[in-house]
């Protein structure tokens, strides 16, 4: 275990997430974003970027907006980081929605959330900004900031709730991990509106006072090491299936990469055999973190922790983290002992808890511990390895997706009377989603007309790549599925 992060801040104390990142009075003529396009790019500065987001904030207000209202957003680009970081500035809470989701997966949200407003029109965003600039709402530091959906067990996306002192608790990531500072250039290769490039490629650069890069254009794995030699990043932020892909380009070799001081990953696990071909083709360390939406990154590599392949690296200092039995009770494991890996309550990046959903924030508690799901041992030099979910979410290309809710999708048509589906591994550091069906008496397979099905109602991330149709699906004596045999190809009755 490690100490618990330091340097709480009062409750009562005025404190605003996106003000704390702009921080435009002291540093307002610095660039905080470069907008790269194809064939030009924009550049915003601090003091610029903190007074456009202030406009923002004041043309939600002037639409009736309280203070706590809920904003769905649904835009990408440049219109994105304004209209989050409006909606947080005016006091509101930002619930940020991938363009990938169909038109039904976003009303699930809108209706879950109860939202009091949808921003989803690059006219409307212009509307919104041309009001003159209000002051940041005297927000407190456990006010709800922004609500984030991420797959869990359950048929439908779950909020996470996030208090405006999240951005505090990334602090132990910026060095452990990241290693920035102040003249840094970060590179994120995601689109903007997933969870992992908000914070690592936007708001971690900005709580350090360093610049962040936007892509706005096509995105092909050639592009990302040209980007580095022309805007000079220092840090690039990927999952590892990026860092392959780029490889794989042979486009490492054409670009100067001399600015180029890390690479950092995180989404899902680094394989060893793909680190090295990194280091290999770049010469650069490449260093893994561990997290999960209800707290970010807590676990990880970093210029101070040497890489240990295979294993995420170990708890950032200050994060308080345990192993803790599967069957119940609060005191640790030993050193390799496998069981639910837990961090602290008291951390301040921690969630402020599932929206509505208190049954299952109940479960992810444990006296003083928040239980993630994640199985996990802690050798005796203080790393973690990562032995998968204890639920049975899936983790494709750097998103968790539910089991069950892509088969709630697929039993609704009418081919379909059984299914399971499940992550299965086609190459050592490679998974897709793929679906088991059972076809309803009378009916004829047919996996084409199913993946249409699924592409009209589920992100593209969370569509089954493969589907197999079998006569029967495993079971457990109590009759509950095996996804794992499915998984790994075992005990499969071919229809």
């Amino acid at each position: 275990m490690t100490s618990a992060v330091a340097d709480p801040i009062s409750p009562s104390e005025r404190f605003n997430l996106a003000q704390f990142c702009l921080g435009a009075a002291s540093h307002p003529e610095r660039i905080a974003l470069i907008v790269a396009m194809p064939e030009s790019g924009q550049s915003w500065s601090y003091g610029a970027l903190d007074h456009q987001v202030r406009r923002v904030a004041a043309g939600l207000l002037a639409d009736g907006l309280t203070r706590g209202g809920r904003v769905l957003i649904r835009l990408g680009g440049l219109d994105y980081v304004l209209a989050f970081l409006g909606t947080v500035a005016a006091g509101c809470v930002a619930v940020p929605a991938s363009l990938q989701l169909t038109d039904g997966e976003a009303a699930f949200l809108a209706s879950d959330a109860r939202v009091d407003r949808v921003i989803a029109d690059p006219a409307d965003m212009a509307r919104l900004a041309a009001f003159e600039p209000t002051d940041y709402a005297a927000t407190g530091p456990e006010d709800p900031a922004y609500l984030i959906y991420t797959s869990g067990t359950t048929s439908r996306p779950k909020g996470v709730l996030h208090a405006h002192r999240a951005i505090l608790g990334r602090r132990p990531m910026h060095e452990a991990w990241l290693g920035l500072g102040p003249d840094d250039v970060v590179l994120h290769a995601g689109t903007v509106n997933w969870t992992y490039t908000l914070g690592v490629g936007l708001l971690d650069p900005w709580s350090c006072g360093a610049s962040a890069i936007l892509w706005d254009g096509p995105r092909e794995p050639a592009l990302w090491p040209a980007l580095i030699e022309r805007f000079r990043a220092t840090v690039f932020a990927a999952v590892p299936g990026v860092y392959r892909q780029m490889i794989r380009s042979g486009a490492l070799a054409r670009h100067d990469l001399s600015s180029l001081r890390h690479g950092v990953t995180a989404g899902e696990a680094l394989p060893p055999a793909l680190l090295d071909l990194w280091r290999e083709a770049t010469g650069r360390p490449l260093y893994e973190a561990l997290g999960q939406s209800e707290i970010s990154t807590y676990i990880s590599s970093g210029p101070s922790v040497p890489t240990r392949p295979g294993s995420p690296g170990r708890p950032q200092p200050g994060r308080l983290v345990a192993v803790l039995p599967v069957e119940g009770g609060e005191t640790p494991l030993a050193p390799g002992e496998i069981g639910l890996l837990a961090v602290h309550r008291d951390d301040p990046g921690l969630m402020l808890g599932y929206w509505e959903r208190p049954d299952e924030m109940k479960a992810s508690i444990r006296g003083a511990w928040f239980l993630g799901g994640d199985l996990a041992s802690i050798d005796a030099d203080g790393y973690v390895w990562h032995h998968g979910r204890a639920d049975e979410v899936m983790n494709t290309g750097g998103y968790r997706v539910s089991p069950a809710e892509v088969e709630a999708v697929l039993l609704a048509h009418p081919m379909v009377g059984e299914v399971a589906v499940t992550e299965r591994r086609v190459r050592p550091d490679v998974s897709i989603i793929a679906a088991f069906v059972v076809l309803r008496p009378g009916q004829v397979a047919d996996a084409a007309t199913l993946l249409t099905h699924a592409a009209g109602r589920l992100a593209a991330y969370k569509c089954p790549r493969d589907i197999q149709f079998v006569e029967a699906l495993p079971r457990t004596a109590n009759g509950k599925v095996m996804r794992k045999r499915l998984g790994d190809g075992s005990d499969q009755t071919p229809g």
